[in-house]
């Protein structure tokens, strides 16, 4: 079965494919910013996927108002998404957030608007090499 309509999926399914999409997308720019050693890039990894840095910038994304409509909706579904998986070195708060976020990253992946998922991970790359997302409190 092809899916033709992402929006239909359940919201964990979203998130599990945006959790890859936007990994991958971090990856690539870290090795290419010059970062090519294993420890390294795991440990500078963290500050752009970790649960606490993606709540934090899903947090920064609706108070500066630059998700769509339908972005948040799905953030919501993803934030509101009934998981089997427990929260590892996070609370359930920070978790649920950072579903919300990998749901928007996989829906618009799986919708085929690469160069939204561009832009919002770049967006995402300015916010934490800027040092603004650092102590970010959120919802």
């Amino acid at each position: 079965m092809k899916i033709k309509d992402p929006s239909i999926l359940n919201a964990v399914t979203l998130a599990y494919v945006g959790d890859g999409a936007y990994e991958i997308l971090i990856r690539k720019h870290l090795v290419e910013s010059g970062i090519v050693r294993p420890n390294q890039l795991q440990k500078t990894a963290t500050k752009y996927v970790s649960a606490k840095a993606q709540a934090a910038l899903i947090t920064r994304m609706q108070d500066e108002d630059i998700l769509t409509e339908e972005e948040l909706a799905i953030f919501m579904r993803g934030r509101n998404a009934k998981s089997h998986t427990k929260a590892k070195n996070t609370s359930t708060a920070t978790y649920h957030l950072s579903t919300g976020f990998e749901a928007v990253f996989g829906f618009l992946s799986l919708d085929h608007q690469d160069d939204r998922v561009i832009e919002l991970t770049n967006w995402c790359i300015e916010k934490v090499e800027s040092g603004a997302n650092n102590e970010y409190r959120f919802k």
